[in-house]
């Protein structure tokens, strides 16, 4: 197993704290194109540090097997693995039980077996579920699909031009119909950070649950959900230097023991017969079929990396770069940056006169820059803002202030090219 290098003494704002840290990340060692590699593309996929590697390799190696029914050796290591990574979540977001933690494949599983489950149970003709303008798809198309099964009407809270949410309309369209919000914790096309403990202790007022959207979040700030009161909150592994195809959902017990199971098969069972079906405990009622074990367990190690950096040591240095980048790009001649709120996490979206967000994202490529660009699964945001697509730089706490520095050197070589 690797170890950290980071140290101790070094403070977050240093930017030799900065340098070890990306020491720790062996992808981000190479060359594109003939130059450096510099990885603006966080908010899609985080890249994963030596630590979170070699556990995952160590668990493939020594401790595989199927989970929670083998009586022999290695089932029981895997046992123990997967959930120690359980436990270690419900520590990391301060969840009150590891019953509360359900294990998904990621943001999108967590938000639809909430949407099939909640919505079979709790949504009824007529009944309105309230998200945002500001929704990744992920968390729109979901809550869609179930009101055109259950006849409920979805009800959008609308945002203004600096990509912020406008409250007091929020808290007109709370009601007597209202069954569920949804929103997300901070805006992955925009970088806004919602406050989103003032939106749930509004619902929770009146009795209505509400789930978050915490993907954008959880690798960037402190998330405590007994704080928060929310619901639910929901997170993948890809986007805070775990592996992809493992999440969580967490959902406060009293609720989650109201959900029927969203699938059939595997540990969410006690005992079956041709009659009937007798459904296990929480959390593995929620949690059909053999699941993503090795997922699992790097996702505890991402965590422990997260842990041992210090997440308000995240925060801080994201913040710190946030403002470096943000002073950087908007000197730039030509780019107009898009999502302008005063509380933002590491994204900076924009668009440049005349140059297609694509083209930009190409020409950087070849130095060696990636960025994403598109509309980021946030078409709504793009309609709203009248742009086709954004070029997308998202920071991670491997990015330096000479990553910025290559950026805006790209971004001027887009200009020159493109006129």
């Amino acid at each position: 197993m690797s170890t950290s290098s980071i140290s101790p003494i070094l403070s977050p704002d240093s930017e030799t704290w900065a340098e070890n840290i990306r020491r720790e990340f062996p992808i981000l060692d190479q060359q594109v194109h003939g130059k450096p590699l510099v990885f603006l593309d966080s908010a899609a996929s985080s890249q994963r540090p030596r630590s979170v590697i070699d556990a995952v390799t160590w668990y493939e190696e020594h401790d595989h097997a199927n989970v929670h029914r083998g009586v022999h050796t290695l089932s029981q290591r895997a046992t123990d693995a997967f959930e120690g990574a359980r436990e270690k979540v419900r520590g990391f977001i301060n969840a009150e039980s590891t019953s509360e933690i359900v294990f998904v494949s990621g943001t999108t599983e967590g938000i639809n077996l909430v949407a099939s489950s909640f919505g079979q149970k709790f949504i009824a003709e007529g009944d309105e579920i309230i998200i945002s303008h500001m929704e990744h798809h992920a968390n729109i198309v979901p809550w869609q699909m179930l009101c055109e099964r259950n006849k409920a009407v979805l009800r959008v809270i609308p945002m203004d031009e600096r990509g912020e949410l406008d409250y007091q309309a929020y808290l007109d369209m709370l009601g007597p119909r209202t069954r569920i919000v949804a929103l997300n914790h901070v805006s992955n096309a925009l970088g806004t950070i919602n406050p989103v403990k003032q939106y749930v202790a509004a619902a929770r007022e009146k009795g209505i649950p509400i789930l978050l959207d915490g993907a954008q979040a959880v690798p960037h700030m402190p998330v405590d959900v007994r704080d928060l009161d929310c619901d639910f909150f929901v997170f993948s592994g890809h986007k805070m230097y775990g592996p992809t195809g493992i999440g969580v959902l967490y959902g406060r017990k009293s609720l989650l023991e109201q959900l029927p199971p969203y699938q059939g098969g595997g540990d969410m069972i006690l005992a079956v017969t041709f009659e009937k079906t007798l459904y296990n405990e929480l959390p593995y009622r929620l949690e059909a079929g053999t699941p993503n074990i090795s997922g699992a367990v790097g996702l505890g190690a991402a965590v422990d990396f997260l842990q041992r950096i210090g997440i308000d040591n995240v925060q801080r240095r994201e913040q710190e770069l946030l403002a470096y980048a943000t002073t950087a790009l908007e000197s730039i001649p030509g780019l107009r940056m898009i999502g302008t709120a005063s509380h933002k996490a590491g994204v900076l979206s924009f668009v440049m006169e005349r140059a297609h967000p694509h083209d930009i994202g190409t020409i950087l490529d070849t130095e060696g820059v990636a960025v994403r660009t598109g509309h980021h699964c946030a078409m709504p945001v793009m309609e709203y803002f009248k742009v086709p697509a954004t070029a997308r730089a998202s920071l991670g706490i491997y990015n330096t202030r000479a990553d910025i520095d290559k950026l805006v050197e790209a971004l001027q070589r887009v200009r020159e090219v493109l006129g």
